[in-house]
């Protein structure tokens, strides 16, 4: 295949740009090339191959000259640019050799004389087949240029993407940490030994939340984190709770993204009051998770205001980018109950 590239296709390209010249001018002055002297002929086809052993040659340098002084960036700029100079360089091969040659061989008959449908042929012919030659030769390169573009695009974009949910995490600790130990702290002057359990069960929970929040873990490892939350919480609310919390059986090997369903629960605790009701459940339907989250609220009028705080906002955020297209997020506030729910597409 090299062999062929290097030695046979410049001749055969350069009988190609040769016969096609000659048809289309036997045709226009209705001549018979065969029926002209061999000699013009002979000298001719011989031209015209050694056109096309310069013209191949004279590509691939231009070629590697574009690849060299231009980055290679698919747009329509940098291959009007490279066809430019393409075209340019192959009239200018094409008209030092056959004008000259054509007046030579016609000197018989009207010396140093050329037809301008000589001239147009001697041209045109030329510069379309190297339009082809460039299209065929460079597609793969600009075919590659555009993969490139595509995939370094999208790195750039999940880099983005990665920056911001690290951002989140970062964000949200601060938050959590702030009310687990605010937990603790009314705890240890009532119950030492209690606020002591309390900071193993906190440092069980921290311990998880240190996991990289962009891997999926199973759905039971979640429900255990949010078990063990809900002991902590339970610690400094009012004994007038009454909580239910009811988890599905089925949820087990689901893959889910971390800490998603935490804020809806650390939300209720935070904000329960009046009946002081609270229900926590999680069901597995059609391939959904369906995670929700119902809590009585004190008749305030900045209650359905403060439930929206930097929890939840960091949450629909995150959802956005961990779960674009694939979840659904309701929040209603009815006045004395605030409910949230959340449905999720898990991965098998």
């Amino acid at each position: 295949m090299n062999f062929f590239r290097k030695y046979i296709f410049p001749a055969v390209y350069g009988l190609l740009v040769y016969f096609t010249i000659r048809l289309l001018h036997d045709t226009d002055v209705n001549q018979h090339s065969w029926e002209r002297p061999f000699y013009i002929n002979a000298v001719e086809i011989v031209c015209s191959v050694i056109v096309g052993y310069m013209a191949v040659y004279l590509f691939q340098r231009l070629f590697r000259y574009y690849d060299k002084r231009w980055p290679v960036q698919l747009s329509y700029q940098g291959v009007a640019r490279e066809l430019v100079i393409l075209v340019g360089a192959n009239l200018l091969l094409a008209n030092a050799v056959f004008v000259p040659m054509d007046m030579t061989l016609h000197r018989d008959w009207a010396p140093w004389y050329i037809s301008w449908a000589d001239v147009t042929d001697i041209n045109m012919i030329p510069t379309l087949y190297a339009i082809v030659y460039y299209g065929i030769v460079r597609s793969s390169t600009w075919l590659k240029a555009y993969v490139d573009n595509k995939v370094q695009l999208e790195k750039i974009t999940n880099e983005h993407l990665e920056t911001e949910l690290k951002f989140l995490k970062a964000q949200y600790h601060p938050h959590f940490l702030f009310n687990a130990l605010n937990t603790i702290y009314f705890q240890m002057d009532e119950d030492t030994e209690g606020a002591k359990r309390s900071i193993e069960k906190f440092s069980e929970l921290l311990r998880y939340q240190l996991y990289d929040q962009q891997q999926q873990v199973p759905v039971m490892q979640e429900i255990e984190y949010l078990q063990s939350f809900i002991e902590l919480q339970k610690i400094r609310s009012s004994d007038k709770l009454k909580l239910q919390v009811d988890f599905d059986q089925k949820l087990n090997g689901q893959l889910v993204y971390p800490l998603l369903f935490l804020p809806l629960v650390e939300n209720a605790f935070k904000f329960v009051g009046g009946d002081y009701d609270m229900l926590i459940e999680a069901r597995v339907e059609d391939n959904q998770i369906d995670f929700r989250v119902e809590n009585s609220v004190p008749q305030l009028k900045q209650t359905e205001k403060k439930a929206g705080g930097i929890g939840l906002e960091n949450l629909k955020r995150r959802l956005d980018l961990l779960y674009p297209g694939r979840h659904s997020l309701i929040l209603e506030n009815s006045g004395d109950h605030f409910k949230a729910e959340l449905k999720l597409e898990y991965e098998r």
